[in-house]
């Protein structure tokens, strides 16, 4: 088990997607992301997502990530950021806010 204080160490924002293609380098199958997180900037991120969304699909739509975890290089791609999703049966399904929100704004 975590302590609240634990979970709240996680920085975790929203972000909208503005890129998105397919990470030919990636040993898993993976898009390339760039995310506007508002204050934060533009982030980029390697992301297994392919079951489900193609990359078209993801222009424009609103994501959770964590921004405070170091950066890890995947592939030839550095993740700045990771975005949050569940497992299903399908493939990874993104979380994503039940109403736009301005890009940056912290879970709260």
């Amino acid at each position: 088990m975590i302590t609240i204080e634990d979970f709240q160490k996680l920085d975790i924002r929203v972000g909208t997607i503005i890129k998105a293609e397919i990470n030919t380098k990636a040993k898993k199958p993976a898009y390339k992301l760039e995310v506007d997180l508002g204050e934060l900037g533009i982030k980029k991120s390697s992301a297994q997502i392919t079951e489900i969304y193609k990359p078209n699909d993801l222009i424009d739509k609103q994501v959770l990530a964590i921004v405070n975890l170091p950066s890890r290089q995947i592939a030839n791609t550095i993740s700045e950021v990771l975005i949050l999703g569940t497992y299903s049966k399908e493939g990874v399904i993104l979380i994503t806010p039940d109403k736009k929100a301005s890009n940056g704004d912290k879970l709260g």
